[in-house]
């Protein structure tokens, strides 16, 4: 069993630690073909951490995409070594532009479904996914026949880091509050974005169409994955804070994320 560990660092050849305990599949569960889709922007020093953690599952179908928008720190760089290392399990997607981490999603995701990814996980590179949850994420959507499982800080049995002060707390839940009064969404993280979805599903929500750039591209998506009959499933995750880089949440991007969930609204009177 792994240790635990949020963001170890250990000499060469040391067992990878992972927390929380990554939970044991069944062997034809842990060989599905499993793609995990990482942007990235000016994560050098998380990155290596992240797809060690990866790597380290008992999940030999699991496969890592990086998508890098040009950052200026070298993670591109950086992704690029890790590809030579792991080979055909990581491959690197090099956008020159820095568009928003929708566009990044969308890109990545479409490479892990062109490349035949039965599942494709969303993960943040900062560290604030655990590594450790992804077994039980691809458990629950194999057992539940779900189209999206979602990695919520909000039903019980979830939780934020004690780093985050009470103006985040707030902001997250007043954020999640607005989100599902104005689409009437039957989740309870409609922010989250730590999930494993199906292709099918993935197929199902038309990814190219998506119109969202920043944040609020975790609540369109959610939004578009239950109109269109989707099973959305979540369970409970620990949400650990950042400890190296900066956020790149701005005021652009919290502008977004209020004004979207009223353009879908809009949007789907108007279809009516």
């Amino acid at each position: 069993m792994h240790e635990q560990s949020s963001r170890p660092d250990r000499a060469p050849g040391a067992p990878v630690r992972i927390s929380p305990p990554p939970v044991a599949l069944p062997p034809s569960w842990a060989a599905a073909r499993v793609s995990v889709v990482v942007p990235t922007y000016n994560e050098a020093e998380n990155l290596p951490v992240l797809v060690g953690q990866l790597m380290a599952l008992d999940l030999p179908g699991l496969r890592a995409v990086v998508v890098d928008d040009g950052s200026p720190d070298g993670t591109g760089e950086v992704a690029d070594k890790l590809a030579a290392e792991h080979g055909e399990r990581l491959s690197v997607v090099h956008r020159e532009n820095k568009d928003g981490l929708g566009r990044a999603y969308v890109a990545g995701m479409s490479r892990a479904l062109d490349d035949g990814a039965d599942h494709v996980v969303q993960m943040d590179a900062d560290l604030s996914h655990p590594a450790g949850y992804v077994p039980q994420l691809l458990g629950t959507q194999l057992s539940t026949n779900a189209g999206v499982v979602i990695g919520s800080r909000y039903v019980p049995g979830g939780s934020l880091s004690e780093a985050w002060g009470a103006h985040r707390r707030l902001l997250s839940g007043w954020a999640n509050t607005y989100a599902k009064a104005v689409l009437s969404l039957p989740i309870r993280d409609v922010t989250a974005g730590f999930k494993i979805w199906s292709a099918a599903a993935l197929r199902a929500i038309d990814l190219p169409s998506i119109q969202s750039t920043g944040y609020a591209f975790q609540i369109e998506m959610h939004h578009r994955a239950f109109r269109r009959g989707q099973k959305l499933v979540e369970i409970p995750i620990h949400f650990e804070d950042r400890t190296a880089g900066e956020s790149k949440l701005d005021g652009a991007v919290a502008l977004e994320a209020a004004l979207r969930p009223l353009r879908l609204r809009w949007s789907e009177r108007a279809r009516r």
